[in-house]
């Protein structure tokens, strides 16, 4: 246990408070068993170490990370055992699916353990969710998605804005600072290379392109059994998609396409959301639940579009998937029969400058979205003020 302190300590000297990510103050950090999943690379790990770093009694904590050669031959749950027996009080594990059998012992030390808090993380959502049903009843679970264009601002330009509500939006009532900075130019910036957190670093495409091959080669393959040439397909559809103006499944025919059976091209887009690469756009009739007929897929965020596709990603399709990405993670967005999404009572048809209003005209709440402006007026609003939700 030794060396997992010294290495717990010395990623706590690493690791910076400058920036916090929005979830933070969402977190009830006096919980007995918090789960805190999302995609690879939007800053987990350094959430929870700058939780402890500032909120924490460190002599009473510990941070490990399930991949840690120390697993290889010790249990999470003597691990757990130890650490308690010697005063320890919360117990922060990131990246749990990659140790085998995880939810059980976690289970096991939530149920023994009645003093400890335990705090887990975890990339891979498909395995984290069949893993951890056996903890709904125990745990809190939260999502951290990738950055909005509001904290893309604080990161990259020290430009400190508050988060707005929905109402504020629509109600054009976002504060920017105009007289110094240009919004259109730095949200162009934003959805090219913004979304996840390292993007300053050396490389930002790169990189996300190998985190992606990650998802598709092994996250997926892996907890799909799937065959070498089946993963292969899985890449194919993913650029489709990236390519797409905005992307309208046809199973059968992708299926023919790719030669695969139809009902597994169609599990296979479901995996696609479940690992946060793709957004699904699905009709009312279920709310957001899978049971919705699916209408529209789109990338999860436009990074990916753009590290997939380059500069032949589809304008309009950017446009779509960087306003879903925006939306989504504060309201369930469903299809809208007359326009592009649709939310509670308000209606969003999304297009450039250009963009008319005569597929909303006659609805109630109704609004265009548009590209390339700075301010809104009246029903007509401006893309870059969604990325001020979180």
């Amino acid at each position: 246990m030794e060396l997992l302190r010294q290495t717990f300590l010395q990623k706590i000297e690493e690791t910076s408070t400058g920036f916090i990510r929005y979830l933070h103050n969402k977190i009830d950090w006096d919980a007995r068993l918090i789960a805190i999943l999302g995609a690879r690379g939007t800053g987990k790990s350094t959430l929870i170490l700058q939780h402890i770093k500032l909120y924490e009694n460190i002599d009473k904590v510990l941070y490990v990370s399930a991949d840690d050669i120390y697993f290889t031959a010790h249990r999470l749950a003597d691990l757990a055992s130890d650490f308690y027996a010697n005063g320890g009080e919360a117990l922060y594990i990131d990246e749990i699916h990659k140790y085998p059998g995880w939810s059980t012992e976690i289970k096991n030390i939530y149920d023994t353990y009645s003093k400890l808090r335990l705090v887990y993380t975890g990339s891979s959502i498909l395995e984290l969710e069949k893993g951890g049903a056996d903890l709904s009843r125990r745990k809190l679970e939260y999502r951290l998605f990738g950055l909005s264009f509001r904290e893309y601002l604080s990161i990259s330009k020290g430009i400190e804005l508050p988060v707005c509500t929905l109402e504020d939006v629509l109600a054009n009532a976002v504060e920017f600072p105009y007289m110094e900075h240009r919004p259109v130019a730095l949200f162009k910036e934003y959805m090219v290379g913004g979304y996840y957190p390292y993007f300053m670093e050396p490389g930002y495409r790169l990189r996300l392109q190998a985190v992606i091959n990650q998802i598709l080669e092994n996250d997926i393959r892996d907890f799909a059994g799937m065959t070498v040439s089946t993963a292969r397909a899985l890449k194919k559809l993913m650029y489709i998609v990236a390519q797409s103006a905005p992307f309208k499944p046809n199973y059968s025919k992708i299926a023919e396409d790719l030669h695969l059976n139809r009902n597994l091209t169609a599990d296979l887009m479901i995996y696609l959301e479940k690992a946060q690469l793709v957004n699904i756009l699905r009709d009312g009739t279920w709310g957001i639940s899978s049971l919705g007929k699916v209408e529209k897929v789109y990338l999860n965020n436009t990074n990916l579009a753009y590290a997939i596709a380059g500069d032949v990603t589809n304008t309009g399709n950017a446009r779509e998937t960087v306003f879903f990405s925006m939306l989504a993670p504060v309201a369930d967005v469903v299809s809208s029969p007359s326009a592009d999404f649709k939310t509670g009572k308000y209606t969003f048809e999304v297009g450039g400058r250009s963009k008319s209003g005569k597929q909303i005209k006659g609805i109630e709440d109704a609004y265009i979205v548009k590209d390339d402006i700075e301010h809104g007026d009246g029903n007509i609003l401006p893309l870059w003020a969604f990325g001020f939700l979180y």
